[in-house]
């Protein structure tokens, strides 16, 4: 049964609350989500070029730095 939500009354805080409650109840059975074929074939490409040694990785505080530096 779909209930509606009042997005239109909801602050952005609760909006983040629902979200985070929905993934938590998606993260709880991960075997009911399936995943998409297209993702299966992105992440075998990704497993292969890993493999291979022509991905290049990144710490986390790498990482982050790179994207904020992208955003500003």
């Amino acid at each position: 049964m779909l209930k509606s939500l009042p997005l239109q009354e909801m602050t952005l805080q609760e909006k983040l609350a629902v979200m985070e409650s929905i993934w938590e109840d998606l993260r709880s059975s991960p075997e009911a989500v399936p995943s998409p074929a297209w993702h299966k074939k992105i992440l075998a490409g990704r497993r292969q070029r890993a493999k291979s040694g022509k991905s290049k990785f990144l710490d986390w505080e790498t990482a982050k730095a790179s994207i904020r530096n992208k955003l500003s």
